[in-house]
């Protein structure tokens, strides 16, 4: 269990939340949400104990597993020895007990303590530590030749992996998860939710990935209004008491307003004559049914509309034998397709199985997108009649022009759109009044993001590519994503580990394992049914 007592934190004038009390119960899984700024990184560091609240104090348990957002921090360890760090007093038991082994002579004191950091190594489970980290590794895809590698040799996307099998390692009272899925592929997690959902501690996790929030999550705790308030169920369930209590709120306030202007005609017609009983009851009615302002929500959702100047032929794409190695490595195995008008094409599989590379592949033939050192091994690729291609990268690293505003930045790619529908069309991706005059050197990840889908919506392509674009979404702005290209009528080819994205957008699936590409023309779910079906039999 961890227990908020009067907690308050805030910025300068800014108030995060005020006075918050709240209990996190062993063998619930709470969802910690809010818009982005709302303060659930800070509430989570408070929580660990890495940041002290300006105000009240936290109860936390002894053993606390906590996902680390420093990824160097480990460099020079060895990945299962990382691991190994989650359980604290049996690294600390580890560690004492080689410094006493190492010495030339022991002493009698030195085998009395080696005796005592024994008990602690087998109290922990420290015999069978390094099979238990080996088996955490295997379930987040990091495969048994790196286990003996040092951190520093690592990707970014594997030390993240490794920072979470710490975190769970050592069976932890307490699960503490900042966006645990970031740079997880959909295999891994999968896998994280079935580990969760076993778990019999308390966990708090911060995603923006709503499948893994509502498949995993009892409980939801929402930072908004300067508080937290706690709810039964999962995100979708959230949202949804959330809004009713809103409504509910609104509907008494509109009633009270209704009452208050009625008794306010009342005093105004007899003031001045001889009913002034009456009207001092009135006064005093209207004082205690006297409205307040309702807090306002710290939620912003922006409104993404993707809209097609033409539509493209009927077949929008078609490709053979594209093949693309990296040295002896084969990554692209000879493939090919024919892709028509309407098509929404998820690309799935582990992570460095080739997605983005296809991609690129297909944009050889693009000029405005074709990366310039970038060139097919071989295969032919065909665009569509009247194919007009709109491309949002994974890396958004020199995409967007430094030297200039948002809006200028924006303006260029159709100069006959007037100021206001620019302002319009970065109004409805939340950047209002001045936001437009921020440089572009100054965007962050999240803006930068939601930019380039403003260029898209300013361009209106039938062609939609993405990869990996929630990568610094909120949730609201995810969500805005997923009903935007299910409402779309052009053609996507989408790379995402988003569980939803996948399900509710997708009509075809190209699945990429083991230098492989099945080519499943039908939804996810479908896609699971045959897939299961084909293991089983």
């Amino acid at each position: 269990m961890i227990s908020v007592s009067n907690v308050s934190m805030r910025y300068g004038a800014k108030i995060l939340f005020e006075e918050v009390s709240v209990t996190f119960v062993a063998g619930r899984r709470y969802g910690l949400t809010g818009p982005n700024g709302a303060g659930k990184s800070t509430f989570m560091k408070v929580l660990t104990g890495e940041l002290d609240a300006q105000k009240g104090n936290v109860v936390r348990p002894k053993k606390l597993g906590v996902l680390r957002q420093d990824q160097f921090a480990f460099d020079a360890y060895r990945v299962i020895d990382t691991v190994i760090m989650g359980n604290k007093p049996l690294w600390a038991a580890l560690e004492e007990r080689d410094t006493i082994y190492s010495k030339a002579e022991l002493t009698d004191d030195d085998g009395m303590r080696l005796g005592e950091l024994e008990g602690i190594v087998g109290e922990e489970d420290g015999y069978t530590a390094e099979s238990d980290a080996a088996i955490l590794l295997q379930g987040l895809d990091i495969p048994d030749e790196l286990h003996e590698r040092k951190m520093g040799e690592l990707q970014g996307g594997q030390k993240v992996r490794v920072l979470l099998a710490q975190a769970l390692f050592g069976k932890p009272q307490a699960l503490l998860l900042d966006e645990p899925t970031n740079h997880l592929d959909l295999d891994s997690i999968h896998w994280l939710q079935d580990f969760l959902l076993n778990y019999e501690g308390t966990l708090i996790t911060i995603s923006h990935d709503r499948h893994f929030l509502n498949s995993v999550t009892t409980h939801t705790a929402d930072i908004d209004y300067q508080t937290i308030i706690t709810y039964s169920g999962g995100y979708d369930d959230m949202v949804m008491a959330k809004t009713q209590i809103r409504s509910r709120l609104e509907s008494q306030n509109e009633q009270r307003e209704k009452k208050i202007a009625q008794l306010n005609e009342f005093i105004a017609r007899f003031a001045a004559g001889t009913r002034s009983s009456q009207v001092t009851s009135r006064k005093k009615e209207v004082e205690r049914l006297q409205t307040t302002d309702l807090a306002r929500s710290n939620i912003q959702r922006p409104y993404l509309r993707f809209d097609l100047i033409r539509p493209s032929g009927k077949t929008a794409l078609e490709f053979e034998g594209v093949t693309k190695s990296y040295g002896d490595l084969k990554v692209i195995p000879g493939f090919g397709a024919n892709i028509q008008r309407g098509d929404k094409i998820a690309l799935m599989g582990r992570n460095g199985q080739g997605k983005t590379t296809l991609l690129k592949s297909l944009l050889t033939e693009s000029p405005e997108y074709a990366e310039k050192d970038f060139a097919l091994d071989a295969g032919t690729i065909k665009w569509g009649h009247e194919a007009q291609v709109g491309y949002f990268p994974q890396d958004h690293t020199g995409v967007i022009e430094h030297g200039l505003t948002v809006s200028d930045w924006l303006h260029q790619w159709d100069p006959k759109v007037t100021k206001e529908e620019i302002r319009g069309i970065l109004g409805q991706m939340l950047f209002r009044g001045e936001e437009g005059l921020k440089p572009t050197s100054a965007l962050s990840g999240g803006e930068a993001a939601r930019l380039l889908f403003c260029k898209l919506m300013l361009q209106k392509p039938n062609i939609l590519i993405f990869d990996e674009p929630t990568n610094h979404l909120d949730l609201e702005s995810i969500n805005a994503l997923n009903i935007s290209l299910q409402k779309y009528e052009g053609t996507v080819l989408l790379v995402t580990h988003d569980h939803d994205l996948i399900d509710e957008v997708a009509t075809r699936i190209w699945h990429f394992e083991n230098g492989a590409i099945e080519d499943f023309k039908g939804p996810y779910e479908e896609y699971v049914t045959a897939s299961s079906g084909a293991k089983t039999s």
